[in-house]
């Protein structure tokens, strides 16, 4: 079924990676939303230029998920004030094995910019600090507004009961996608 693209609101998946930020996307690509993220990475300018490329993905897209999406909810809530948010979370301590599962010592300028160091390795004081300040923060900004704000827990079996009514639309009769088998989940294309 396609849209009318004029009618879809704007619908930011702001968790960080590795809390089924790919679940989200593939789930949201299955209900005909535009889909874009991770996006800049690799740009080793990316604390300078995240909210200019931020800006022009959005007018591109209909939904945006992992990074740097999760830092700029503030900044995309006043661009597009009927959008919906998306906050995808998990078990700290798993999260935190699955970082560094998938990361390992591999380093990048927007973990750098997020956490202060691009690789997890030794830094795992930093980088649950982070991911559970930004959790928090998610919370206490929308905390007047439940109904732009959906907190989904992916890893834990939530989906399409969850995240269909939230957007407005009728699940499909589809199993909700499970993108990363390492966390013992089924994957689909």
């Amino acid at each position: 079924m396609k849209r009318r693209r004029s009618t879809v609101p704007k619908v930011f998946g702001i968790g960080f990676h590795k809390a089924g930020t790919k679940s989200l996307a593939n789930a949201l690509r299955e209900l005909d939303y535009r889909v874009t993220g991770p996006d800049g990475v690799n740009d080793p300018r990316i604390a300078r230029t995240h909210l200019r490329m931020c800006r022009r993905l959005a007018e591109q897209f209909d939904a945006f998920q992992d990074n740097p999406w999760p830092l700029v909810y503030r900044e995309m809530d006043r661009r597009y004030p009927q959008s919906k948010f998306i906050l995808t979370v998990r078990d700290t301590e798993e999260w935190w094995r699955s970082v560094v599962g998938h990361f390992g010592a591999v380093s990048t300028p927007m973990r750098e910019w997020i956490y202060g160091y691009g690789s997890p390795i030794g830094h795992q004081q930093r980088y649950v600090a982070r991911y559970e300040q930004h959790n928090r923060e998610v919370l206490e900004y929308f905390e007047d507004r439940p109904q732009d704000l959906l907190v989904l827990r992916i890893t834990d079996g939530e989906g399409w009961e969850r995240l269909a009514p939230f957007l407005g639309v009728s699940a499909p009769s589809t199993e909700f996608p499970h993108a990363n088998a390492a966390d013992g989940r089924s994957s689909r294309p």
